[in-house]
């Protein structure tokens, strides 16, 4: 084999396993498929919002056999790095145990995508500033778990220890590359 072969070869064979490791990385295909999820509402009844806010621990009670929730904090959210729609809700239920609900929700399908309960506030923390979607994991946050689904209504339990009272944004974030994909403000 002539030594411009094997050069070609070598350099078609770093380029190989470049592209396989960036398709590994990145998974652009994500891009093209939608996960949707349809996840029903909690049973319990809204009787109403809560007066303290994200702060309220006193439970609504349960109305007779039924149980019952208020709303803590709502709001639609507004795009980070990727378009994002839908609303946020927190509720309180009457057994004091807490969740975040997402309804007409749909943002971008990526890698390593979690629903994050946040100290920072909702758009971003300095106008125009550089890597202004990437602060949310800088100060204190709340983790609920992987993404269900880009696109669907979707519940998630908020632990019972987490204190609200400093979070100001629920935010989608992926992992794998420190970006808010949508934030919704919670103040």
């Amino acid at each position: 084999m002539s030594r411009k072969r094997a050069i070609w070869l070598s350099i078609g064979g770093v380029l190989l396993v470049v592209l396989v490791v960036a398709m590994l990385v990145f998974q652009p295909w994500l891009l093209f498929v939608d996960d949707e999820v349809d996840e029903a509402d909690d049973d319990s009844r809204v009787v109403g919002t809560a007066s303290a806010g994200l702060t309220q621990t006193e439970a609504p009670s349960a109305d007779g056999s039924q149980a019952t929730r208020v709303e803590l904090a709502s709001a639609e959210f507004i795009d980070a790095e990727h378009g994002t729609t839908g609303t946020a809700t927190i509720y309180l239920r009457s057994d004091g145990s807490r969740f975040l609900r997402l309804t007409d929700f749909e943002t971008s399908n990526g890698p390593d995508l979690h629903v994050w309960i946040t100290d920072r506030r909702s758009g971003g923390d300095c106008e125009g500033c550089f890597d202004s979607w990437g602060i949310y994991d800088d100060g204190e946050h709340v983790g609920l778990g992987e993404l269900k689904g880009n696109v669907g209504a979707q519940s998630y339990e908020i632990p019972e220890d987490a204190d609200l009272a400093d979070m100001r944004s629920v935010v989608v974030w992926c992992d794998r590359f420190n970006v808010a994909f949508g934030t919704a403000d919670i103040t």
